[in-house]
């Protein structure tokens, strides 16, 4: 990069002051007012939650006015108390962070998340304080005109104040072959919800690939992230031996600027890890893959709960189902093929049968494909809505499988994909699931080259499972079953 020296870029022997001095103006201008706005639409919300109160109330007592009044005159402070219970289910949820992580999709899931645990809590403190109670219908039709409200509310926060202020300013150390990644992989607009680049920062001695630059000649990092209003700087080199400025990162860091691996920042913002800037370092030291006791108690409880409640609304559905098949296409009625599960051993996984029984009359396995014409004309209505695999929920109360994770692969296919795809056997450290992750973010999978890239969001989600994150893709499942996105 013309003008800047390579020892004066990283400065080996520059000292830090021992304090930071006037650490309240390192702050930007942008993210306060981001804190401004935040606790702004936290006031706004908690009064529109007071309304929905009141106008749930006014409805439910329609052509009732006496105990309309009676209501009104009996529950103003009942009806904050629901409004602050609900703002504080919803900053639990994280939907309150300046300059927040979260794409509007994440944002409404946590807010529907956010409205049921916040009306759990609600009942539970009626059960302990009855004269709280304001009656199960107005609270229904409250979380309804709330959830409704504040969808609408916070779309007109963002055309009001404009979305770049609710969005992190990110500014990219280096301009290489992995910083022109972030303009790759993550060049749409949904991509881009929760942040901003702000502009890349050639490396001294590494390729410049990006075209959006930003110079940096004398002035330490800090101040350059400071003059742009940076809430984040994420470290992306091609090499790192004796390139990286320690000293001016350390800097940022005490100067509260938050500082982001490559990879990491993939993982946040993508879902997924990116594989080609992946080291087997950073998977081993990078925490996450939780398999503590607690975390396998609720894991199981959580399939044994979801598992048995879908079977109980289910049934009619395979009854019929199987009956069809039956009457269309003879027996057999159910399929079974070998699958392999957590710590790579095998269990039986079983489907109702959607293919000719001469599918694979060769004996050679076959990757499953989009209009696949092995398929019958019934069994192309119950792959395309997924009543296939409801079977599957007997494997998830034998153990065999879990309500969510990474779906099981054929042994052939994964001796294949072992050899020819890197951490591939990784995904096994968790039991296999009847939806996951990535069949949500990558729904087909009919080569090597698809399962590597469903591999990078299985691998996101063996790292961070968890139950709010099963809560979260067991609510995206049901929209992509309705809107019949991914079947094959």
């Amino acid at each position: 990069m013309p003008g800047v020296d390579r020892a004066d870029f990283q400065r080996p022997g520059a000292q830090l002051p021992a304090a930071v001095p006037d650490g309240a103006s390192m702050k930007s201008v942008s993210a306060s007012r981001s804190r401004r706005l935040m606790r702004a639409l936290w006031l706004v919300e908690l009064l529109a939650l007071v309304g929905a109160v009141k106008l749930a109330a006014w409805l439910r007592f329609i052509g009732d006015d006496e105990s309309r009044l009676d209501f009104a005159a009996s529950t103003p402070i009942r009806t904050l108390l629901v409004a602050f219970v609900l703002t504080a289910s919803m900053a639990a949820f994280g939907l309150y962070q300046a300059n927040g992580r979260l794409n509007r999709k994440e944002v409404n899931l946590r807010l529907v998340m956010a409205f049921c645990f916040g009306g759990v809590a609600l009942l539970v403190l009626y059960y302990l304080v009855p004269k709280a109670y304001i009656g199960r219908g107005v609270l229904a039709m409250s979380a309804v005109l709330g959830i409704a409200g504040i969808m609408l509310l916070r779309r007109g926060f963002q055309a009001l104040f404009g979305a770049e202020a609710f969005k992190r300013r990110v500014l990219v150390l280096g301009a290489g072959r992995h910083a022109d990644l972030l303009n790759s992989r993550l060049r749409r607009r949904s991509d881009r919800e929760s942040f901003v680049i702000v502009g890349f920062v050639p490396l001294p001695g590494q390729e410049s690939l990006v075209a959006d630059t930003v110079p940096w000649v004398a002035e330490p990092l800090w101040m350059l992230a400071r003059r742009l209003h940076v809430h984040e700087i994420v470290v992306a080199p091609d090499e790192r031996r004796g390139a990286l400025p320690m000293t001016d990162l350390l800097a940022c860091a005490q100067r509260g600027i938050h500082l982001t691996d490559l990879p990491d920042f993939f993982e946040r913002e993508a879902g997924l890890l990116k594989l080609s800037v992946v080291d087997p370092s950073s998977l081993v030291f990078s925490g996450g893959f939780d398999h503590s006791l607690p975390r396998r108690l609720s894991k199981r409880f959580f399939d044994l709960l979801a598992a048995t409640v879908l079977l109980l609304l289910a049934w009619p559905l395979m009854l019929l189902a199987a009956a069809w098949i039956r009457i269309s296409d003879g027996a057999p009625v159910l399929y079974r093929q070998m699958r392999v599960g957590e710590d790579g051993r095998t269990f039986e996984l079983v489907k109702f049968r959607s293919m000719r029984l001469d599918a694979e009359a060769d004996g050679v396995p076959r990757w499953a494909s989009k209009d696949d014409d092995r398929t019958t004309r019934f069994g192309r209505f119950i792959r395309s809505t997924r009543i296939d695999e409801l079977p599957q929920l007997f494997n998830v109360l034998r153990g065999d499988m879990s309500f969510v994770g990474p779906r099981p692969e054929r042994p052939q296919f994964v001796d294949e994909l072992g050899r020819e795809l890197r951490y591939y056997t990784v995904r096994h450290s968790v039991k296999p699931g009847l939806t996951g992750w990535a069949q949500l973010r990558y729904p087909y999978g009919a080569s090597v080259h698809d399962a590597g890239e469903k591999l990078k969001f299985d691998l996101f989600y063996v790292k961070h499972q968890g139950l709010l994150f099963d809560l979260m893709i067991l609510l995206q499942t049901v929209e992509v079953v309705m809107f019949r996105r991914g079947a094959r």
